[in-house]
């Protein structure tokens, strides 16, 4: 039987979902470090993480049972993707489930430090009655600027422009303005000009302190800014700067530099001294309905990989669709080095062992290759055996 470890309290129904399907499920509530994961992952073939646990090179040399990875969320940065790619270990993620969710969180915090509300709730809950108008704005009519125009950064200016906003954005890729949006050349051009500031860029190493004391600096005074995309994209001690001196007139942030690993640990930050500012543990899609998706959606390309060797939406290796798998037929995968003339050289190996190919699909990206093939007859174990020690091989499996 095949056995998964879901971890961070991934959804229920990706439980259900693997276990109707015949694996055995193991799940954790908390992440696990690197030497944690390591103990517990000889046997496992199917790991399932969130943001918090962190698939090292170290973890994935010492897991050689292992055929993918789930990241049940957006981000994929926590896991050595290509090494992975080169040891045959796929990884999938979820890249569009709980856009719907995140993007709620952003319109609700906006209006929130457009009004004020974190300074008056502090207030109330010491006592303090300090009813004003004073600084307090609709959103309609005020622009939003959009860091990051991707799938959340544009639904998110749909919803804005919904609420009577001005939307300007910036991102590194040519991107299709939804609605009445508008694309502005530099990320300087949007500060100037936004009364909100909100990022949505990726985790990629190289957005370390991406957002940092110059760009608070361009920011308009008293601008509101809000994180929830990844921690440590914001350089922590400008942010507090501009706070500190009042140029930010308030921020939401959902994500930090250094988290805690499970839920009930302590939490320090230098941002909660400031009492216009709004603190959330990582909760952006962490809504029932967002959760359920994901864990539908990931558990689902796990199950086939694992069962049919479909890798579509696989972030480490080719996404290939392959034809409709028929009664009768073998499906041999064999993620490979991409050099030249390797479908040649199995080809070769089929015809010498007389094996009968029905269908074949080729997917190459970068320098990792997938063929699968579909064959008529059983495949004896030495076909497997030859596929095996070519120089190209990372990974042989056979199904059916």
């Amino acid at each position: 039987m095949l056995k998964a470890l879901l971890l961070e309290n991934i959804h229920p129904s990706a439980v259900s979902r693997l276990k109707s399907r015949g694996f055995e499920v193991e799940t954790l509530s908390g992440a696990l470090d690197e030497d944690e994961l390591i103990a517990r992952l000889p046997g496992v073939n199917v790991l399932g993480i969130r943001s918090k646990t962190n698939v090292t090179e170290r973890v994935l040399e010492n897991a050689p049972d292992l055929l993918t990875v789930g990241a049940f969320c957006i981000g994929t940065n926590q896991i050595a993707l290509h090494e992975a790619a080169r040891r045959g270990i796929t990884v999938f993620n979820a890249p569009y489930s709980n856009t719907r969710s995140v993007v709620e969180l952003v319109i609700g915090e906006l209006i929130l430090l457009m009004r004020h509300i974190p300074a008056h709730d502090r207030k109330m809950h010491d006592g303090i009655w300090d009813k004003s108008a004073e600084g307090s704005h609709e959103v309609r009519g005020h622009t939003l600027g959009i860091i990051g125009y991707g799938n959340i950064g544009a639904q998110l200016s749909v919803l804005a422009e919904a609420l009577g906003m001005r939307v300007i954005f910036y991102d590194i890729q040519e991107k299709l303005a939804l609605g009445n949006a508008e694309r502005k050349h530099t990320m300087d051009e949007v500060l100037a000009e936004a009364d909100v500031v909100t990022l949505h860029v990726d985790g990629r190493p190289e957005n370390t302190n991406f957002f940092g004391a110059h760009e608070f600096t361009q920011m308009k005074e008293g601008a509101k800014f809000l994180n929830i995309s990844r921690g440590f994209v914001v350089d922590l001690n400008a942010l507090c700067d501009a706070l500190a001196t009042g140029h930010l007139g308030g921020a939401a942030i959902d994500v930090y530099p250094k988290e805690p690993k499970k839920k009930g640990e302590h939490f320090e930050s230098p941002l909660t001294q400031f009492p216009n500012v709004i603190l959330s543990p990582h909760i952006g899609g962490s809504t029932l309905e967002a959760q359920h998706s994901i864990g539908e959606f990931v558990s689902s390309k796990i199950i086939d990989y694992v069962k049919e060797g479909k890798t579509e939406l696989s972030v480490n290796v080719p996404g290939v669709t392959l034809p409709q798998w028929h009664d009768g037929l073998h499906r041999i995968t064999f993620l490979h080095k991409n050099v030249p003339g390797v479908l040649a050289k199995i080809n070769r190996l089929f015809g010498d062992l007389d094996v009968n190919i029905d269908s074949q699909v080729l997917g190459t990206w970068g320098d990792i290759g997938y063929v699968v093939s579909d064959v008529s007859a059983w495949v004896d174990e030495k076909v497997l055996d030859a596929l095996r020690a070519m120089p190209e091989s990372l990974s042989v499996r056979v199904m059916g």
